[in-house]
């Protein structure tokens, strides 16, 4: 049935590519915002670009065109990657508050727009929680670039994030890492971005932290934290959105809930003493 389905109906092949772009580039990403003790970031601007989504819904039912809430909600969330940057440097010894900050605006606008809006919508709750059927071909080829840029720039600047994320204040002597940091920082943001369309824009942090997570506990170098987690988030995605198929509900729970018992089951892999190593 389901392969019937990816032969005969188009959306079901975008979805199922999109998962897969997704489940590779959230985890890779994920990994160092893990490392570095960021994962609040990645809530922070899911919030944010749920209110682009609001915008761009509101903005579609007053104008003569329909603007799809993908481009807003990328535009709000490099907005609000931007803006984290600037307030941990005007907060330098609080730079965390530039978190709250950020995820209040964002849930302060959801609401204002989401009232204009005259409330939920269908396309809006495929938002939210993710949808099988909402990923258009444009959708795709958003996703698509997105996942080029992501894979890009960690192949040229793996040495520069690996040193950030490890040794920040050799990286600052260095001068590399306000660079490196802001570029980073928006590319979470396209991340978060592509990702919601699959996952849903309040379940899309867990694909950029679970994945890693479970990978943490069967591994003991950080190359290896990559390729697991990659692994992890890939098998989440399929099996998450499979499951949404046959079950006919959102498929952003079952990607998380699949992602769960991946770490679950690390635990019980951890404690038998079972790591992976590589050169």
């Amino acid at each position: 049935m389901l392969i019937d389905a990816l032969q005969n109906y188009a959306f079901m092949r975008y979805s199922f590519i999109s998962g897969l772009i997704v489940g590779c580039i959230a985890p890779l990403l994920g990994t160092f915002i893990v490392v570095r003790r960021l994962s609040l970031i990645a809530d922070a601007l899911s919030h944010i670009s749920l209110g682009g989504i609001t915008l761009g819904v509101y903005l579609s039912s007053i104008l003569s065109f329909t603007i799809n809430p993908l481009i807003t909600a990328t535009l709000f969330s490099i907005i609000g990657a931007v803006g984290i940057e600037k307030m941990r440097t005007v907060y330098k010894h609080f730079s965390e508050i530039s978190i709250p900050i950020i995820m209040s605006l964002g849930i302060a606008l959801s609401v204002i727009f989401l009232s204009l809006a005259n409330g939920f919508n269908q396309d809006l709750f495929g938002y939210l929680f993710g949808s099988i059927s909402a990923v258009t071909k444009n959708d795709l080829f958003l996703i698509s670039c997105i996942g080029v840029i992501v894979i890009t720039f960690v192949y040229f600047l793996y040495k520069e994030m690996f040193l950030l994320s490890f040794d920040e204040e050799y990286s600052e002597v260095m001068k590399i890492s306000g660079f490196i940091h802001f570029i980073f920082i928006v590319l979470v943001a396209l991340v978060i971005s592509a990702s919601m369309r699959i996952v849903g824009t309040l379940l899309v942090s867990a694909m950029m932290t679970l994945p890693v997570a479970a990978a943490i506990r069967v591994t003991s170098s950080f190359k290896t934290l990559i390729a697991v987690s990659i692994l992890f988030g890939e098998i989440s995605v399929i099996l998450g959105l499979i499951l949404g198929f046959y079950l006919n509900i959102a498929p952003g729970g079952m990607i998380v809930l699949v992602a769960i018992f991946i770490l679950s089951m690390t635990f019980i892999v951890n404690r038998l003493g079972v790591k992976m190593n590589a050169e």
